[in-house]
C-alpha cells in the first residue's frame, strides 16, 4: 500500500485529503481543502492563500487519476461542490448517507453535492457501516459516527482500507474522545492511524478539559492495543501552537511501543509548516 498525504494542516491547509494506492484500486479520501476564515481575528494571509491553490492543484491531479473518491463528510476541507467537478467523471463515489444520521447543514450540503456530481459519477454508493471489494482491496466503514464529543457539528464515517495492511482514516472525530469512535479502530487493529486529534486550540470553550483527557486514554488504548507501525496526527489538533505539550502522555506510550507518532508532513518527509496557527507572525513579518 502506498500512501500520499495530499493536504493536511501540518502542510498548511485544512485538510486531511489522502491518496491511498493499492495493487487494486486508487483511492482519495477527503477529496478538498480549506481555510480557517478567521484566525486571531485575521482573515488568510497571502502565504495561506498561495499554499491553498498549490494544494487543491494537487488533489485534483490525484484525484483525476483515483478510482474511487471516498466523501466521510460534507464539511467544505474534505468536500468541494463547487470546482472541478469533472474530477468525479466515471469514478466510484463513496458518500456519508446524505439523510440518515446527519445534522441539517450536512443535509443540505449533501443535497447540493449529489445533485452536481448527478451524470459524472459512475457509481455513488453510501458508506456508512458499508463493506466494498476492489480486487483484493478492502474498504470498510464505521457507523455514522459525532463529529466530535455531540452531534451539534453532524456526523463523519471512519474508513478502514485493508490490502493486507491496515490502514484507517478517522475523519473529523476530534480525539476520539468518545468509545464508540475508538470502538472501530480497536475492532479493526490498524497499521497506520491517521487521525485528526482533539480540538485543543479551542480547549476550555469549545472543547473540554474531560474530553481531551478522554482522547488520551483512547489513543493510549489505541496504541497498546492495535499492532501500530505509525500514527499520523494532524488536522484540528495541529492548529494548536502547543499541540505536542497535550500529549506528551500519549507519547510516551508510543515510544514504549516503538510506534512512530507524527504529522502527516513528518510522514511525507516534509516540514510542518501550521501557517494557520502562526497566522498573526505571519501578518507581523
Amino acid at each position: 500500500m502506498k500512501i500520499i498525504p495530499l493536504a493536511f494542516d501540518s502542510l498548511g491547509t485544512r485538510s486531511m485529503c489522502t491518496f491511498v494506492e493499492t495493487k487494486d484500486a486508487k483511492i482519495i479520501i477527503g477529496p478538498s481543502v480549506a481555510l480557517g476564515p478567521k484566525r486571531y481575528n485575521l482573515p488568510p494571509h497571502k502565504k495561506e492563500l498561495q499554499k491553498l491553490e498549490k494544494h487543491w492543484k494537487t488533489i485534483v491531479k490525484y484525484a483525476k487519476i483515483s478510482d474511487i473518491l471516498i466523501i466521510t463528510h460534507y464539511h467544505y476541507d474534505h468536500h468541494n461542490p463547487e470546482e472541478c467537478l469533472e474530477m468525479y467523471k466515471n469514478k466510484t463515489v463513496l458518500i456519508k448517507h446524505p439523510t440518515e444520521k446527519i445534522n441539517l447543514s450536512q443535509k443540505k450540503r449533501a443535497k447540493y453535492f449529489l445533485n452536481k456530481i448527478k451524470g459524472l459519477a459512475k457509481k455513488i454508493e453510501y458508506a456508512d457501516k458499508n463493506k466494498f471489494k476492489f480486487g483484493k482491496t478492502k474498504i470498510e466503514f464505521s457507523p455514522a459516527v459525532e463529529h466530535g464529543t455531540n452531534s451539534k457539528l453532524g456526523y463523519v464515517t471512519e474508513v478502514l482500507i485493508d490490502d493486507g495492511y491496515k490502514l484507517i482514516h478517522s475523519s473529523d472525530v476530534e480525539g476520539p474522545a468518545l468509545d464508540n469512535q475508538t470502538d472501530f479502530i480497536l475492532k479493526n487493529k490498524p497499521n497506520l492511524l491517521i487521525l485528526d486529534g482533539p480540538l485543543s486550540y479551542m480547549l476550555g470553550y469549545r472543547y473540554s478539559y474531560e474530553s481531551l483527557n478522554s482522547s488520551i486514554r483512547n489513543m493510549i488504548k489505541i496504541i497498546n492495543k492495535c499492532p501500530l507501525d505509525s500514527i499520523i496526527i494532524d488536522h484540528h489538533f495541529l492548529r494548536d501552537l502547543k499541540w505536542k505539550e497535550h500529549l506528551s502522555e500519549v507519547f510516551n506510550a508510543a515510544e514504549k511501543k516503538k510506534i512512530k507518532l507524527q504529522t502527516a508532513a513528518e510522514y511525507a518527509s516534509k516540514k510542518i509548516n501550521t501557517l494557520e496557527a502562526h497566522r498573526k507572525e505571519l501578518y507581523k513579518k
